[in-house]
């Protein structure tokens, strides 16, 4: 089955999005300078069982590029409003690197509307990030990312992956994501976007967001984590740090792939969320479901 686009209007911003299949919700976010299309081949098959929802976040895919906040939160209720107006109440919530990030803020901000977490070499579990990303946090990418993505390079969708090769580095796998990703960003509005989205989550460092003070809070919240072991943009060690941090969680390492590890083995992804799904039972969580965890105010 085959995802069929859409667009709707949401807060006056166009936001496209793809669905089909019936039965429970997967709302799948995907990661930064990408779009829904990365679940392309995993969504057809889990579209026999599941009503599969993969919205394009705004500033990427076929989505408005506004100025505006591309924060985590931002995100989070952009996703929550795409939910609300296809009918979900309720989604098992998957989330692909930046989009990983965003599907935990969307557990933490809305408890009552996630019935499960997936973890896809997920952003916001650690500072190791690949250098490429860190580089885009540094004062002056404004100017370099028009050179990096000038339509003659785009227009063979070589973006930086043609500036990589002529240094010794070819763009295959991961630095083929980062080529693909980079080479999308052919406006200004969507260099904008990913430059405000990159420096919300992203500084010269590392990853300057972690999830990690908030992890024991999933303890009532089925989660599975999923990552490639080759992937060299978000080490998988990431992944074994939360899967340690979040109690009853479910890690599971694609042998031989990278940091698309839904995209390079498709038919394991479904397979894996599928049983995930059919052996938990979904969270019923209340709005309110993290109070007794905070504390007492002093």
């Amino acid at each position: 089955m085959i995802l069929e686009r859409h667009e709707l209007q949401l807060h006056g911003h166009r936001v496209s999005y793809r669905t089909a299949g019936s039965g429970p919700a997967l709302l799948l976010l995907h990661g930064i300078a990408s779009s829904s299309e990365t679940w392309e081949r995993g969504a057809a098959l889990l579209c026999e069982r599941f009503t599969v929802i993969a919205p394009d976040l705004l500033g990427h895919g076929g989505s408005a590029t506004p100025r505006g906040d591309y924060s985590l939160g931002a995100h989070a209720s952009g996703a929550r409003d795409v939910a609300n107006a296809l009918g979900q109440e309720r989604v098992t919530v998957v989330g692909h690197s930046l989009g990983g990030g965003i599907a935990m803020q969307f557990a933490y901000q809305f408890p009552e509307r996630t019935e499960r977490l997936v973890l896809v070499s997920s952003g916001g579990l650690g500072r190791e990030v690949h250098a490429l990303l860190r580089a885009a946090a540094l004062p002056g990418a404004d100017y370099v990312l028009p050179a990096l993505t000038s339509r003659p390079l785009v227009g063979i969708g070589r973006g930086i992956g043609g500036l990589l090769g002529r240094v010794g580095l070819e763009p295959g796998g991961d630095l083929g994501v980062l080529a693909r990703g980079f080479a999308s960003l052919d406006n200004p509005g969507s260099r904008q976007a990913f430059l405000h989205t990159v420096r919300a989550v992203i500084e010269p460092g590392g990853q300057r967001v972690s999830a990690g003070d908030r992890l024991a809070l999933a303890a009532t919240l089925p989660t599975l984590i999923v990552w490639g072991e080759r992937d060299s943009i978000i080490p998988a060690a990431h992944g074994a740090a939360a899967r340690a941090a979040m109690p009853g969680s479910r890690f599971e390492v694609f042998p031989g792939a990278g940091h698309m590890p839904h995209d390079d083995d498709p038919g394991r992804f479904a397979e894996l969320l599928t049983d995930f799904y059919e052996t938990t039972d979904g969270a019923r969580l209340e709005h309110d479901h993290w109070r007794p965890a905070l504390g007492d105010p002093a």
